[in-house]
């Protein structure tokens, strides 16, 4: 099976439906051009302009709105020791494999790798992958990878098997994680073969992003089943979206379902403050009420750390909701202190 990419409006438009393309579509494509996929094109409800599909592919306006925003906030370029590696945290650091995607994503925190005033990235060299692993073997502190991008199952296989083995090589690195989209939006790259190759690497992880039900199909379940029968474990990374996932109801469907086939919630981002994206944000306080929602009625398995990632190379943040708050669900009124153990406390 093969997937059509779509580059042009043209292309995308056979799928707008009667919706229509959105107001100002030339302008918002020529500075953040789209790329999709048929397949998960195929997955819009043509006459639903607030299809979650369509407002993850399909321009919109109110990405021109923000012209003073950085694209990079998170300040991953200041954190790379050599190109292409950023090294933020003392025991981990991400490998940038590719600027490829089977899809731009219009909520992308690294829509800076695609936009069309900027320099993308495109694929590894050998030469920068031979200074990342010199690097390494020079900061053992580091013992986890996240292989990144883009999106690194765009990579043919021989390509993607060089760079994880190069990684594996050095001794300290005892842990790969592959973040990908892949198994979601182009689910047929995930093969037989590439599957099994992935299970037999020691330590190696994969962590995919589904953020709305409508994206758990048949064809994206089985790319993750073929993953997890070799071995490989799946976790889920959600992005919290306005429009599109942020309500407690749509949240709870996804997380259940992906823990019914085995692919585990990780975590649930807030959107970065990235130009070109903030339309998206819904405030962190969306967020902890949504796992306020969670508290009565799903288990540890299928709920994931609500996290927002720190501007100026701060790092990630985990969030806990004060469950006081009743947060306006009605099935969270009680209000009740519990004292645990107090004597437990109690200094010897």
């Amino acid at each position: 099976m093969k997937s059509l990419l779509i580059h042009d409006l043209t292309g995308l438009e056979k799928y707008a439906g009667t919706c229509g393309m959105p107001e100002r579509s030339e302008e918002v494509d020529f500075l953040y051009p789209v790329l999709a996929n048929d397949y998960y094109l195929s997955l819009i409800s043509p006459d639903d302009p607030d299809d979650p599909i369509r407002k993850q592919v399909f321009p919109d306006p109110r990405e021109l709105d923000d012209e003073s925003s950085s694209y990079d906030p998170l300040a991953e370029n200041e954190q790379m020791p050599v190109p292409r590696l950023i090294h933020r945290f003392d025991d981990r650091a991400v490998l940038l494999a590719t600027s490829k995607c089977a899809m731009h994503c219009r909520f992308c925190f690294r829509k800076r790798f695609w936009t069309k005033d900027q320099e993308s990235l495109q694929d590894i060299s050998d030469s920068e992958l031979e200074n990342i692993v010199n690097y390494l073997k020079a900061t053992p502190s580091v013992q986890e990878i996240l292989i990144s991008g883009g999106d690194p199952l765009m990579l043919p296989f021989g390509r993607l098997k060089k760079i994880i083995e190069s990684v594996k090589s050095v001794e300290s690195v005892l842990t790969v994680r592959l973040g990908t989209r892949i198994p979601v939006v182009m689910p047929h790259l995930v093969t037989d073969e590439l599957a099994q190759y992935l299970g037999q690497v020691d330590g190696l992880w994969v962590l995919t992003h589904f953020n709305h039900s409508k994206e758990v199909t048949q064809q994206s379940v089985g790319a993750c089943r073929k993953l997890i029968r070799n071995g490989v474990p799946v976790l889920n990374q959600t992005v919290l979206l306005k429009g599109v996932n942020d309500t407690p109801q749509e949240m709870e469907k996804l997380f259940r379902t992906l823990i019914s086939h085995r692919i585990k919630p990780h975590y649930m981002f807030h959107v970065d403050p990235v130009r070109g994206v903030k339309h998206f944000a819904t405030g962190v306080d969306r967020g902890l009420d949504i796992l306020r929602y969670f508290r009565k009625r799903l288990s540890s398995i299928a709920i994931p750390t609500f996290a927002i990632d720190l501007p100026e190379g701060g790092g990630k943040v985990h969030l806990q909701a004060d469950y006081f708050k009743d947060g306006g669900y009605p099935d969270l009124h009680e209000k009740k202190i519990i004292s645990y153990y107090p004597e437990l406390d109690r200094s010897e």
